[in-house]
């Protein structure tokens, strides 16, 4: 199906994943095992790789990992080139080998055969450990044991391991998540992520844009695409494409009449959100921006235990103390689980004056930085009152795409400079 867009925005040449990436062979636990070992790479990629011995043979291997296609390929033939050899003929399957078997892979992607030569060798050498020990002892040179392996299994059923392991691989394909918060409402949160995500769109990044806000939608008002509907092919839905490299989803899209109430508690709360991450279409994307409800509660938490890596928060305040002191408990609840702040946004800091030019501070002036300053925090700066961007949201249409040139949109626009730095510097 057709995908329809919205905004016209540049062309993005989208690499499609070889289709002998998506269906590996051997993918999956073994409920038990003779050799089992557990590896992450420098990558963020983790591997992971069942044996069972027969004699001295492998006569069985399965594997599963957070990568992408190249990971899932590799450790598929480091599997297939194990079983039926010797547990010293496994010392030869290494990186050139696979990539051998592979017929190569991209210069960027070779690290993925290393991490499955590597992950297959520390298996075996697991084997080899717990071997020379008795049964119930517990080898400290290889990566995991076998009852770790059982344990872990034991802890979730098949079905909930296989579900983990496909949302990691989803989210593997994203490059950066950015969970936009605020610790009230009424901050321009929503106005915020929206725009943000539309900068990076128009910067040439594939972006994806997710409404969490379960109990109060907007992102499909602000983005003027309030009467589409997401369509679902082969299990999988389909978000709303707003322009060729910019998709959304909300629950808003999903509801029959906008002004259904959506009444949920929060185990139903975090099943949907991970619906949305794990059997939305996404595909690759270079940021996924979040939005997320006012405050510190499920819909947030939710987001921030799903997502995995190369996850940080924005945090969006206005200048008033009450935002502010709201909002430096957003900050303490990043860092209790353990969510690195990428920075503070300070929205709705002055008005120019339409007549004389000269700045009025309707909310005062300062509080989203002094909060960064006291609290350690990056500060990514300041977004002035337009009275276009009211209008454009009630209008459906994106503010940085029609004023790209305004004094509001030129702050938006070293905002998202400040965090492309902060993100490198975080290294998210």
């Amino acid at each position: 199906m057709k995908e329809e867009t919205i905004f016209p925005t540049t062309d993005q040449a989208s690499s499609e994943v070889d289709s002998r990436y998506e269906n590996p062979r051997n993918y999956g636990p073994m409920s038990s095992c003779d050799g089992h070992a557990q590896i992450t790479g420098p990558c963020g990629d983790t591997m992971e790789l069942w044996l069972k011995i027969d004699g001295d043979r492998i006569a069985k291997s399965s594997f599963t990992t957070t990568g992408c296609g190249p990971s899932r390929a590799s450790g598929s033939m480091a599997t297939e080139l194990a079983v039926g050899k010797t547990l010293d003929a496994v010392a030869s399957i290494d990186q050139a080998a696979i990539l051998k078997a592979l017929g190569g892979l991209p210069e960027e992607s070779r690290h993925c055969a290393l991490l499955a030569a590597n992950t297959l060798a520390a298996a075996a050498e697991g084997y080899r450990s717990r071997e020379k020990q008795t049964e119930t002892a517990k080898c400290d040179s290889c990566t995991s044991t076998v009852c770790g392996a059982k344990e872990q299994l034991a802890d979730e059923t098949f079905e909930e391991f296989m579900e983990r392991q496909e949302l990691a691989q989803r989210m593997c394909r994203i490059g950066h998540k950015l969970l936009v918060m605020s610790g009230k409402g009424g901050v321009g949160k929503s106005t915020v992520a929206v725009n943000l995500a539309m900068s990076l769109a128009m910067d040439g990044n594939r972006v994806g844009l997710l409404d969490v806000d379960l109990h109060g939608p907007s992102i499909p008002q602000l983005l003027g695409v309030q009467s589409h509907r997401v369509s679902v092919e082969d299990g999988m839905i389909h978000p709303v494409s707003i322009s060729e490299n910019f998709k959304m989803m909300s629950i808003g899209l999903l509801v029959d009449n906008p002004s259904d109430a959506v009444i949920w508690r929060g185990p139903r709360k975090y099943g949907v959100i991970r619906q949305f991450l794990s059997d939305v279409a996404w595909g690759p994307l270079d940021y996924l921006v979040v939005d997320a409800p006012p405050g510190t509660g499920d819909e947030p938490l939710a987001v921030a235990q799903l997502v995995g890596e190369s996850s940080g928060a924005i945090l969006v305040s206005t200048p008033q103390e009450l935002a502010v002191a709201d909002v430096r408990r957003s900050v303490t609840f990043c860092r209790e689980i353990g969510l690195p702040i990428v920075g503070i946004v300070e929205n709705m800091s002055g008005l120019a004056c339409p007549h004389c030019g000269e700045s009025v501070e309707l909310f005062g002036s300062g509080g989203g930085e002094s909060l960064a300053d006291s609290m350690d925090t990056s500060f990514l700066g300041r977004i002035p009152i337009d009275p276009e961007i009211i209008r454009c949201g009630d209008k459906g249409t994106p503010y940085m795409h029609v004023f790209a040139h305004s004094r509001a949109a030129k702050c938006l626009s070293e905002i998202v400079e400040q965090i492309h730095m902060n993100l490198e510097s975080l290294d998210i």
